[in-house]
């Protein structure tokens, strides 16, 4: 860390000008659209949580409502306020919207028996009328284990809590892919008939901590905030005035059909310390830095770097293309991308 990265406090480092980075933002989506997308504009799936609709916002803000496309797509264990703050974003910005309901495809690929297969691994009477998530365990103090669990209510209210083995857990993980696999698909299908791009949403956090799904909602035509730690999303979208009932709502993973927030399943931390921890690791900045300026236990925040480190190797592959076994060099992106000349956000 250099002397000068001493001088500000790293809730000092992650205020930005929101003016400012909404028009280099906005600037950007408007020159790379025309010059290298060669879409007419933007298609934003919106689940009824900030990340989208500060991506609908910016859209807007590039283009005009005219030329954005705002798309729901729920399906029947979707919590029952997303699709309503999905439809008072798209008001609000006064976009276009149409809503795609996926219960139908998530029935054609058996999503329900798959799942329940796997859930039944660990708890045998798991069946229709079940509901459950999956939750993270990481460990105490400096150890470096990480388990998951199944928490499970039945139909009459009982409940179960079961530690799931490696064979189940990858398996639910891969059947719950479907539904960001199958959102993707739609997305697509609307671009392509009117020939739009595609907006993804994830945040700085989700992005390097691949909390998303490859070829689900990692894939995208321009990710428009990736750049952006999850409190400036929020400083962002309060400039951009999103609704105040979205900016309030508890970030969640809206995957499984028990309540679900992102934090227990994957972060480990509000999105407030993981902001702080991933900025200070990125900075150089030591556990004990971190630990004295936020007040979160130096233990803890000596987990967040390791877990921060676990997570950028277990999912880089993420992040890949497709491998080519020999080079291609009439298309290589590099050579053809447009990147406007403007500055960089801080940090």
């Amino acid at each position: 860390m250099t002397h000068t990265a001493k001088k500000r406090s790293l809730r000092e480092l992650l205020a930005v000008s929101a003016e400012k980075e909404v028009e280099r933002i906005a600037h950007t989506m408007h020159s790379v659209l025309a010059k290298d997308l060669r879409r007419r504009g933007f298609v934003v799936a919106v689940s009824g949580g900030v990340d989208s609709a500060l991506s609908l916002a910016l859209a807007v803000r590039a283009v005009g409502a005219k030329k954005v496309v705002a798309l729901f797509m729920p399906e029947r264990t979707s919590e029952a306020q997303s699709l309503r703050l999905s439809e008072l974003v798209a008001w609000t910005y006064g976009v276009e919207f149409t809503t795609e309901d996926i219960s139908p495809v998530l029935d054609a690929v058996g999503f329900g028996a798959k799942y329940e297969s796997y859930a039944r691994q660990v708890i045998p009477e798991y069946g229709p009328g079940w509901k459950s998530k999956v939750v993270i365990d990481h460990g105490s103090g400096h150890e470096h284990f990480t388990t998951h669990r199944l928490v499970a209510e039945g139909p009459a209210g009982e409940k179960r809590t079961r530690v799931l083995p490696l064979e189940s857990y990858l398996g639910i993980v891969a059947v719950t892919n479907f539904k960001q696999r199958i959102r993707k698909m739609f997305e697509y299908f609307h671009a392509d008939r009117i020939h739009y791009a595609v907006v993804g949403t994830p945040n700085r956090l989700e992005y390097d901590q691949g909390f998303f799904v490859k070829l689900g909602d990692g894939a995208a035509d321009i990710k428009p905030i990736a750049h952006l730690y999850k409190s400036q999303v929020y400083q962002l979208a309060e400039f951009l005035k999103v609704p105040p009932e979205v900016l309030l709502r508890a970030p969640t993973t809206d995957t499984f059909s028990l309540p679900q927030g992102q934090d227990e399943f994957y972060f480990g931390m509000p999105y407030e310390h993981m902001d702080l921890c991933l900025l200070g690791n990125n900075l150089g900045y030591s556990a004990r830095d971190v630990a004295q300026e936020t007040g979160i236990e130096v233990e803890k925040v000596q987990w967040a770097y390791d877990d921060i480190d676990r997570k950028r190797a277990a999912t880089g592959y993420l992040h890949l293309p497709a491998v080519l076994v020999s080079a291609v060099p009439e298309v290589e992106v590099p050579a053809r991308i447009h990147r406007p000349k403007t500055g960089a956000a801080k940090p």
